[in-house]
């Protein structure tokens, strides 16, 4: 697949509400693909679509643990628990890096690449990145949320 360039801080894209996928066609599952080689080229942790320039609600990621990639079509947190205050970075935004409040644990429905409904429990890491990469759908960057820049 290709590896696609990342949008940075700035760019208009990154502060738009990315629309649902109506339908999992050849086209998507190709953009997924790409969202997946490049996260792992820039060494990230999760990649939402407004990041590669594309307004869909499609995010990838990969904690790097056992359970490995994550694909996340229309993904809506359905529930949350706890608190937890970690520092978090941003390819889209590479310069900075800071502590932002999100849920210690949450819980996330979601279609696979293939169109199947499935849900995400994710503790620690994997609820922050759930989190970030579902604000990024939504045109919030982690910046947005700073509590403490590191």
């Amino acid at each position: 697949m290709a590896i696609r360039n990342i949008r940075t801080e700035g760019d208009e894209v990154l502060r738009k509400r990315s629309k649902e996928v109506a339908v999992i066609d050849q086209k998507i599952k190709d953009l997924v693909e790409d969202m997946i080689d490049t996260m792992y080229h820039a060494e990230g942790v999760g990649l939402a679509a407004p990041q590669v320039g594309i307004l869909k609600r499609i995010a990838v990621i990969d904690v790097y643990d056992e359970t490995g990639v994550k694909v996340l079509i229309n993904p809506k947190i359905i529930r949350e628990e706890g608190e937890q205050f970690e520092v978090e970075g941003c390819l889209s935004v590479p310069e900075r890096a800071g502590s932002v409040r999100r849920p210690a644990k949450v819980w996330v429905e979601a279609l696979n690449e293939n169109g199947q409904t499935y849900v995400v429990e994710g503790e620690e890491l994997l609820a922050r990145a759930l989190c970030h990469e579902i604000d990024h759908l939504d045109g919030v960057l982690f910046i947005d949320k700073l509590i403490e820049e590191a």
